[in-house]
């Protein structure tokens, strides 16, 4: 039987983390996943089109950077409330 997150108490230490750790798996990550980190942090929940037109970054950098952002547990996704076929990102820290 698997827990939940909420049936876990170690769950929430390993969603939270501190500034260095933060950074630290930031530090290695090509610099568009820098920077849709950063958009990210100041307005978010994001599409990937609104994460493109925030950022500059063409649909397929933006991809590739959520990717990447993915692989190091720095960004989540959900469907969107406003519109199911979508998904938006948000930074899981």
């Amino acid at each position: 039987m698997s827990m939940s997150t909420a049936d876990d108490p170690n769950a929430v230490a390993e969603q939270t983390l501190s500034d260095a750790e933060y950074r630290e798996r930031l530090r290695d990550l090509p610099p568009s996943a820098k920077l849709v980190a950063k958009v990210l942090e100041s307005d978010s929940p994001l599409s990937q089109g609104q994460l493109a037109e925030e950022s500059l970054l063409p649909d397929r950098t933006v991809r590739y950077a959520l990717n990447r952002l993915e692989d190091v547990d720095l960004v989540s996704s959900r469907y969107s409330f406003r519109d199911a076929r979508k998904q938006v990102y948000y930074l899981a820290r």
